[in-house]
């Protein structure tokens, strides 16, 4: 296939691209940074500078590439992530999400596109009642903390309008193995606590993994909704010191829930005490997705990148 890469130098970008060289497929991807235009190429993909929210030049390069399949990789994420103002963190991703997205949407239709693909998230979306693993037919979460609010409605938008059109929305895990994941810092510096009980719940993915279950949906045209995650959901109280021992930090600290709603905000508190997990079952049926790391304790082990 020809596929178009929109949002090519993210973290899931960069591991998809070689991933589909390798199996012979055709690659057009995108950057809004000329600058990285030469580590596209490097990969092995045809490089394209243009903005994700401009829709004249977004409906240009799609046209110009004719390919089989879209692909929204497209975030904006750098800097310290800031829990306490979540969605003004996610300013930028929330546009992506939703008017990105509608320019892609418009430029695949135009060009006689047949399949798209869109990348989502999984964990804290779910709906924070019940059980601690939900699978792909479970609601998102109806109530999220105030701080969150903007950003959960860029996902809905986003896994909605694709689902209309008949495409494949992929829910990813909490990624790791890239050496710029801000987390080793912050656990490192013993910045990253057990909060109350550590009770709420986290579905991890490499992103080896998560760009191999790409290339499958990919291939297989897969549609509707999947959960991009490892086979083994768990609460941060088990997860965070096991990270930290790999990456040869000292063992978090532990805080109350007051103390810790007044220095991170509630969107912190909810994730680390009340966030449910997420079920791959259907990704792995479905796709036939077999995991290089099926838990984040061999992945912690053995995947992680910590050279800087």
């Amino acid at each position: 296939m020809h596929v178009f890469v929109a949002g090519g130098t993210g973290a899931i970008g960069r591991r998809l691209i070689p991933q589909l060289v390798a199996r012979g497929h055709r690659l057009t991807a995108t950057t809004r940074d000329g600058r990285k235009a030469a580590g596209l190429e490097a990969l092995g993909a045809q490089a394209v500078v243009v903005d994700g929210l401009d829709a004249a030049a977004v409906g240009e390069a799609v046209a110009r590439a004719e390919p089989d399949a879209v692909v929204h990789q497209m975030t904006a994420l750098s800097g310290k992530p800031d829990a306490k103002h979540f969605d003004r963190y996610f300013a930028m991703t929330n546009r992506l999400r939703t008017e990105g997205l509608d320019h892609l949407v418009a430029a695949a239709q135009a060009a006689g596109v047949p399949h798209l693909v869109a990348q989502s998230y999984t964990g804290w979306p779910n709906v924070r009642a019940g059980g601690w693993v939900k699978d792909e037919e479970d609601p998102l979460d109806p109530e999220p903390p105030k701080a969150q609010r903007e950003t959960l409605a860029g996902i809905r938008y986003l896994e909605q309008t694709v689902q209309q059109l008949d495409g494949t929305v992929l829910r990813y895990g909490a990624f790791y193995g890239d050496a710029s994941d801000g987390m080793i810092s912050l656990v490192r510096k013993r910045q990253f606590p057990i909060v109350g009980g550590g009770t709420g719940y986290t579905s991890w993915v490499h992103l080896d993994d998560a760009a191999a279950a790409t290339v499958l949906a990919l291939e297989q045209q897969a549609r509707g909704v999947f959960n991009i995650v490892d086979d083994e959901p768990a609460p941060a109280s088990e997860w965070l010191p096991y990270f930290a021992e790999c990456i040869g930090a000292k063992p978090p600290l532990h805080l109350p829930v007051w103390l810790a709603r007044l220095a991170a905000g509630d969107v912190a508190v909810s994730m680390l005490t009340r966030t449910r997990g997420s079920s791959n079952a259907r990704a792995k049926h479905v796709l036939g997705w077999e995991l290089r790391y099926p838990s984040w304790r061999q992945g912690f082990r053995d995947g992680l990148d910590l050279e800087h």
